[in-house]
C-alpha cells in the first residue's frame, strides 16, 4: 500500500488502511455506525419534508377551495419543521456543514490545527450533550400539556432537538476519533 493510499483514508474503510489485516476494528465500525445513521437522519428529514409540503398544501387547499381550514395541518407542520431542521443540523454537524473558521485554522501548524479542530469538536459535543439534557429536561416538564389541535403532548415539540442533540454528540465524537486516527470523515451523501 503506498504512502498515498494510506494518507487517504477516510473512515468507514474496510480494512482501516492496514495492509493485510482483514478485520475491520470497533472505531471503524462506529465510524460506519455513524455514516448508516446520518443516511437514516437524512431519509427521515426528505420523508418529513414531504409531510410538511402535503400539510401546508392541504391547509392551503382548505383555507382557499373547501373555506374550512384544518386547525390541526399548522400544529402539524410546526412539528413538521422541528423535526427536518433538527435531523438536517445533527448530519451538518457529521457531514462538517456547520460555520467554521478554517481560515485561522490554516494559518496554525499542523499540531496546533489539530488540536484546534479536536478543541472545537468538543465545544459542539459539549453543545450537543447540553443541548439533549435541557430540552430533556423541558419535555419532561411539558409533557402532561397536551398541543390543543393535535391531542399530542408539548413534550413532542422537544423531542427533535433532543434527539438532535445526541445524534451531534455521537457524531462530534466521530470526528475526534477520525481527527486522532488522521482519517477524515466521509460525508453521509457520498
Amino acid at each position: 500500500m503506498t504512502a498515498q493510499m494510506i494518507e487517504s483514508k477516510t473512515v468507514g474503510d474496510v480494512h482501516a488502511g492496514r495492509p493485510g489485516c482483514g478485520r475491520t476494528s470497533p472505531l471503524d465500525l462506529y465510524a460506519r455506525g455513524c455514516a448508516l445513521l446520518a443516511r437514516l437522519c437524512m431519509m427521515a428529514s426528505v420523508a418529513g419534508l414531504v409531510c410538511l409540503i402535503a400539510a401546508v398544501a392541504f391547509q392551503v387547499f382548505g383555507r382557499h377551495v373547501l373555506n374550512d381550514t384544518p386547525t390541526w395541518a399548522e400544529s402539524l407542520s410546526l412539528l413538521l419543521v422541528l423535526f427536518v431542521t433538527m435531523m438536517g443540523a445533527a448530519v451538518g454537524v457529521r457531514d462538517a456543514g456547520h460555520i467554521g473558521f478554517e481560515s485561522l485554522a490554516d494559518l496554525l501548524p499542523p499540531l496546533q490545527k489539530r488540536r484546534l479542530c479536536i478543541f472545537v469538536h468538543a465545544l459542539v459535543l459539549l453543545f450537543g450533550a447540553l443541548m439533549a439534557w435541557y430540552c430533556g429536561e423541558l419535555a419532561e416538564s411539558v409533557h402532561a400539556v397536551k398541543i390543543p389541535n393535535l391531542g399530542l403532548s408539548e413534550a413532542w415539540k422537544y423531542v427533535p432537538a433532543m434527539l438532535s442533540g445526541v445524534l451531534i454528540v455521537l457524531f462530534s465524537i466521530e470526528h475526534i476519533i477520525a481527527i486522532l486516527r488522521n482519517q477524515k470523515v466521509v460525508p453521509a451523501w457520498l
